[in-house]
């Protein structure tokens, strides 16, 4: 009780309006389709008249296209507006904030893993409202944010400013691990016996259970409700070795801190909702294109955010009964081609080899494809040296079908592949 009366008492001085869209969102979480449909419509109305009122970038694209919100019928007439990316909104920073008066605005930084660090102001209800959202995925698993938990996340390793972030963790009942040494995991382990959930990022979650997995800890000594895995993918494997430690699966939550929270997944149908009161999502050739329909003090409209995804057919009807579109996967970021001798290739395509390896022949690998020079590349694979004798053979039969002899690859069994300092890429390169 008095953790949730702390947690409330800091949710009214710094987000007024969290409770109020939490419980909008409890009530929203079961409306029929054409309710949501509806909702979603008229809010995007009102979020793009906006926009033109007080973003002098977006006054002057709709006036240039003759957009007029107002008019709007359909959210297919979104399409008449240009799609935008992290260059343009870097580039037209200053026009695109908005010149309203808000009451309130919080800095905001993007990560930079795509090599561009993108600043910006969040106003208080479109914070509130990203709050609101994962608060409604967690009670999904009956989690409330103020209840003990374990969190795997970044961290500053300036000690004045780690100080300051262990005082607020433990406001917000909450510990992390600061070092990824064996004697501070095994103390993050011992911690999360009490913890009613562990959240963060999906390659952290599996090192804690693999550690747990390889140290004979039981199961039955962890009483979880929730293990939530964001920012990066999560790869069948780690499945397999959460699993093991906890009894759990891993539970998605899909977004960004420019697009909000897109996507949270539900604990009956193991599906991703879209949280489509908040957002709105177009698919463009197997890319996800976002608009964040919060984001009034920073319009983010029709943004290309960088994934493959994959979307459920549209008369899917989900196990737990929400009428929420569906996203059945999140394939992997839109990123640079691999250069082969006389062709180029998107990195997705590794993607698919590893995935034809695990459907075909039922052996999930865990990898980094890492190329410096045109013509090659590194194939890192987290599993042991046992293995290679058997799969190589299976890797390369794949590979071939994709590259060809176009590439020649090298392949090394047994690589740690997270440095704990970023988030874990699939695929990395240094040709420009």
């Amino acid at each position: 009780m008095l953790r949730k009366l702390i947690y409330e008492a800091g949710a009214r001085m710094r987000n007024p309006s969290l409770m109020e869209q939490f419980d909008f969102l409890k009530k929203s979480d079961r409306w029929e389709r054409a309710q949501l449909d509806y909702y979603q419509l008229e809010k995007m109305k009102s979020f793009l008249k906006f926009a033109y009122l007080y973003s002098p970038f977006y006054r002057t694209m709709f006036k240039e296209i003759g957009f007029v919100p107002s008019q709007m019928t359909s959210l297919k007439e979104m399409k008449a507006l240009p799609i935008t990316d992290k260059s343009v909104l870097i580039q037209h920073n200053r026009e695109i904030q908005s010149i309203y008066p808000f009451d309130k605005l919080r800095r905001s930084e993007t990560s930079g893993s795509s090599g561009q660090p993108l600043l910006f102001y969040r106003d208080e209800e479109w914070d509130s409202g990203h709050r609101a959202a994962v608060m409604r995925g967690m009670s999904w698993y009956g989690v409330m944010p103020w209840e003990r938990n374990g969190y795997l996340w970044g961290y500053n390793v300036d000690k004045r400013k780690r100080f300051n972030t262990r005082i607020l963790d433990e406001l917000c009942n909450r510990f992390r691990m600061f070092s990824y040494a064996p004697v501070d995991i095994e103390r993050f382990c011992h911690r999360l016996k009490k913890a009613s959930y562990l959240s963060g990022y999906s390659s952290m979650i599996y090192e804690v259970a693999k550690y747990i997995n390889e140290h004979g800890v039981t199961m039955s000594d962890y009483h979880l409700k929730m293990i939530k895995a964001t920012s990066e993918k999560i790869y069948p494997n780690y499945r397999q070795e959460v699993w093991q430690a906890f009894g759990l699966d891993c539970t998605s939550e899909y977004g960004a801190a420019e697009a909000g929270i897109i996507a949270f997944e539900c604990p009956e149908g193991k599906n991703m909702h879209i949280c489509m009161e908040n957002v709105y999502v177009e698919d463009e050739e197997g890319e996800i294109i976002v608009t964040n329909m919060l984001s009034r003090s920073f319009p983010i409209i029709r943004y290309r955010l960088g994934d493959y995804v994959t979307f459920a057919d549209a008369g899917y009807e989900c196990p737990c009964g929400r009428q929420h579109p569906v996203i059945v996967d999140v394939c992997g970021r839109v990123g640079k081609n691999v250069i082969g001798k006389t062709g180029k290739y998107p990195s997705l395509t590794f993607y698919y080899v590893f995935k034809n390896v695990a459907l075909n022949d039922g052996c999930v690998l865990n990898y980094q494809a890492r190329q410096e020079e045109v013509g090659k590349v590194i194939i890192n694979i987290e599993q042991p040296l046992t293995y290679a004798e058997k799969m190589t053979p299976l890797v390369r039969r794949e590979l071939e079908k994709y590259f060809k002899d176009d590439i020649e690859f090298t392949i090394r069994w047994g690589v740690k592949l997270h440095t704990h300092k970023e988030k874990l890429k699939d695929f990395i390169t240094t040709i420009d």
